[in-house]
């Protein structure tokens, strides 16, 4: 028996890939780290504007990493284990990550920041140009 899915109607056409993303979405998400999405108001005539800030304690500069690939912005954390290090009691592990965020058609990366153990993302998303397009009809005889 096949499973129906919302994408699955002939009325919706190549929105497949769309599917895919949502199930793989779906499934990846541990929690960990934890953050915020939040709409930064615009002055009259910007674009919009958001932003992705995510608790990255313990992880400098360089141990981060912000890319996008396609329609997706990652972002990656890696801690090096400290083997110097001689510890009595261990409770802050070093650990890795990696948050996947799918952008809109248009969206793009204005900015990151680290501050305080916060990782700032800032997305401007431009108003899409509003477009008509006739298409002439081709008559066979």
């Amino acid at each position: 028996m096949s499973r129906m899915t919302p994408f699955a109607s002939p009325l919706l056409l190549g929105f497949d890939s769309m599917e895919k993303t949502l199930e793989r979405l779906a499934k990846g998400n541990d929690g960990y780290p934890p953050y915020n999405i939040e709409r930064i108001c615009a002055d009259a005539g910007e674009p919009q504007r958001l932003r992705i800030t995510l608790a990255v304690a313990g992880f400098s500069q360089d141990e981060l990493d912000v890319t996008t690939q396609e329609n997706q912005l990652i972002i990656r954390g890696r801690q090096a284990e400290q083997v110097d290090r001689d510890y009595l009691h261990r409770g802050i592990a070093a650990r890795q990550f990696q948050r996947v965020f799918v952008l809109a058609d248009g969206m793009q990366v204005a900015s990151a920041s680290l501050k305080n153990g916060l990782l700032s993302v800032d997305l401007i998303r431009p108003e899409p140009e509003r477009m008509v397009r006739k298409i002439n009809i081709s008559v066979s005889q």
